[in-house]
């Protein structure tokens, strides 16, 4: 009885409790947070705002994510994605007017998620999603070369030490991030030898207490909504998209299966517990994910709860020493960062050979809208647009009309052949020759789906030009679907 006891306290202990699975999940946890603290420093001034914004982001967006997120083990944040998009706000109205769009496009985000976006993600072409995260890096890299212009020499230098570190250690090892020896070796060199170039604590004051819990100081009416819902739909669209595609990598990485829906909803509750922390929002992280799932072998949420602890405790407990950090190395990690996004083999020459045009157009227009306009939201609705109606015309093509007339002449058998629908069906009317004398037309449709109205419509019309000329016409072979939209539809459709 003494012994049972033990053993049924251990069955029901989570999985996480155990000694090596805490082990793994505190020191993966730890090594994303000092990670992430150069990361979120960074992306806050791609934001135009203080670190503490983006720092206190990183905290509130894992430690909540950690219990209400439906992917274990992934790393949400701040990251540059969402950086980018709230900082023309930012920019032009002050950061309050940011942390209303962080709370009202989580709000967002839950709604999106209650309505299903999540499963709206298998139509997500993969160009569109080569394309996001293309134009992601792009956005990453040239938001750094403000920080390369008008400073002193040292920077440059700096800056080539910093890449050699972040190139060459993990050649070596992969015991400690690369970014973070960068940013302590550069740092210590830029102190040491009294070495004046710009520092993190010229950008703004780092935090030195807890982020405390308010609403944003803005005018809660009609004039503040109409300012902030075009960045809080960008917000709600570029994290989810960012979210459930890291979600899904994951869940192939893992061999397991995530809940999308309570990932998309979670993504919203984080973020409004972030925008009323003072925290610029964010979003899962491709890149601290997979330091958190692949380097350090995490699969719980605890690792994800730690890494938020571990990056407030720092930099509350270390912000004078992050402050002395100089802008040079941030500068090399994010260039990093974006050489580590881009995805280099969508643009190899063999690739763009074997790869289809149209996937490269799509690809291309997602990269080019997205760069252009600075909103990813847009370069996303843009390349599905774009393989939407490269798609239908593909498709349009493959209709294919045959026939045969009997023995005796008086009917004609059409054969119709693929996928009718709007594109395809526009052409049918003039796949059939109305001036032959006959008695029956029978068009066959056993090889083919009628899936709009205006295909019924060109039914109709092919049965009374027909009729016209006093032929039958019989419309056989329709599956179930395409009988039901049929029978609903025709002879109901008013010819313009």
């Amino acid at each position: 009885m003494t012994s049972a006891f033990p053993r049924a306290l251990r069955a029901a202990r989570p999985a996480w409790l155990t000694p090596k699975t805490l082990r793994v999940e505190a020191v993966s946890g730890l090594v994303v947070a000092l990670a992430l603290i150069p990361e979120a420093i960074a992306f806050s001034i791609i934001a135009g705002v203080d670190p503490r914004v983006g720092l206190f982001a990183s905290f509130t967006m894992a430690v909540t994510i950690a219990f209400v997120g439906g992917r274990p083990a992934m790393i949400s944040a701040a990251t540059g994605a969402i950086a980018l998009v709230v900082a023309p706000l930012a920019r032009e109205h002050g950061v309050e007017y940011l942390l209303a769009a962080v709370v009202l496009g989580g709000v967002l985000q839950v709604l999106l998620a209650a309505a299903g976006v999540a499963r709206l993600m298998r139509f997500l072409p993969r160009s569109v999603m080569v394309g996001f995260v293309n134009a992601l890096a792009i956005l990453i890299f040239t938001s750094q070369l403000p920080y390369l212009a008008d400073v002193p020499w040292a920077v440059y230098a700096l800056l080539a030490v910093g890449l050699v570190l972040l190139v060459g250690l993990p050649r070596l090892t992969t015991a400690v991030p690369a970014p973070l020896v960068a940013i302590v070796a550069l740092t210590g060199f830029t102190v040491v030898a009294g070495v004046l170039v710009p520092t993190v604590g010229d950008q703004g004051a780092l935090p030195d207490t807890l982020p405390v819990l308010g609403l944003p100081a803005v005018p809660f009416d009609l004039a503040t909504l109409q300012l902030v819902a075009p960045f809080a739909l960008a917000i709600a669209l570029v994290g989810l998209i960012e979210s459930l595609m890291t979600a899904k990598l994951v869940d192939d990485i893992t061999d397991t299966r995530s809940d999308k829906t309570r990932e998309s909803w979670g993504q919203g509750v984080a973020n409004i517990v972030t925008g009323f922390f003072g925290g610029m929002g964010g979003c899962a992280m491709i890149g601290q994910t997979m330091i958190n799932v692949k380097d350090g072998g995490a699969r719980t949420r605890l690792s994800t709860f730690l890494a938020g602890v571990f990056v407030l405790v720092l930099v509350v407990a270390l912000g004078q020493v992050v402050a002395l950090i100089p802008m040079a190395a941030l500068v090399g990690v994010m260039i990093m960062v974006a050489v580590g996004t881009f995805d280099w083999h969508s643009i190899r020459p063999a690739t763009l050979r074997r790869m289809p045009g149209s996937e490269t157009a799509v690809m291309v227009s997602t990269v080019v809208v997205t760069v252009a306009t600075h909103n990813l939201a847009y370069g996303v609705g843009v390349g599905v647009l774009v393989a939407m109606v490269l798609f239908a015309r593909r498709v349009a093509h493959l209709v294919e009309v045959t026939s045969v007339l009997d023995p005796d002449g008086s009917t004609r058998v059409y054969r119709v052949t693929g996928q009718l629908f709007f594109a395809s069906s526009n052409d049918l009317v003039f796949a059939f020759d109305y001036a032959e004398d006959l008695e029956t037309v029978v068009i066959d449709l056993s090889a083919a789906h009628v899936w709009d109205a205006s295909t019924v419509a060109a039914l109709d019309s092919i049965t009374t030009r027909y009729e016209a000329r006093g032929t039958t016409v019989t419309i056989t072979g329709m599956n179930h679907n395409s009988q039901a939209r049929h029978d609903n539809l025709a002879g109901r459709l008013a010819a313009h």
